[in-house]
């Protein structure tokens, strides 16, 4: 059994207020969802092994960032719970590196994101290097932290 950060709940509670705190100052700036995909595994991993209590708290950092964000509201939960459902299990199936599904699965997440925005919006370039430079700064700091 792998034990990661994700399995404090004291790490999770500083995680997700840290989250909310960068994702409110800097939506002054541009298009936030800084962490979101690292918010993503930690609902994976809090579902995964029944860590309600902070399932929950994960929850609403998720809701909070994707209404300052200006999406639908539980769209980003509805899409969190989609791919947990479909999409993870099929992935684990399918592929055979334990060690980058979660990689994997970060990055399936920003391409619903990126369908969820066309949805809503018009795309644009910032749009697409915000998501992209996101991404990235997501899996460093998943990579090293997590």
């Amino acid at each position: 059994m792998k034990i990661n950060n994700f399995d404090n709940p004291i790490f999770i509670f500083l995680f997700c207020i840290f989250a909310l705190f960068v994702n409110t100052l800097s939506s002054v700036y541009f298009f936030p969802i800084f962490l979101l995909g690292s918010l993503f595994i930690a609902f994976f991993v809090c579902l995964k092994k029944a860590y309600y209590y902070s399932l929950s708290l994960v929850m609403l950092t998720i809701l909070l960032i994707e209404l300052n964000n200006g999406f639908k509201p539980l769209s980003v939960l509805l899409l969190v719970i989609f791919i947990y459902v479909f999409i993870a299990p099929y992935i684990k199936r399918v592929l055979s590196f334990n060690s980058l599904n979660s990689f994997i699965y970060i990055a399936i997440f920003y391409l619903g994101i990126y369908i969820l925005w066309v949805l809503n919006n018009e795309i644009t370039a910032q749009l697409n290097y915000t998501l992209l430079i996101n991404l990235i700064i997501d899996f460093i700091i998943f990579g090293v932290l997590i």
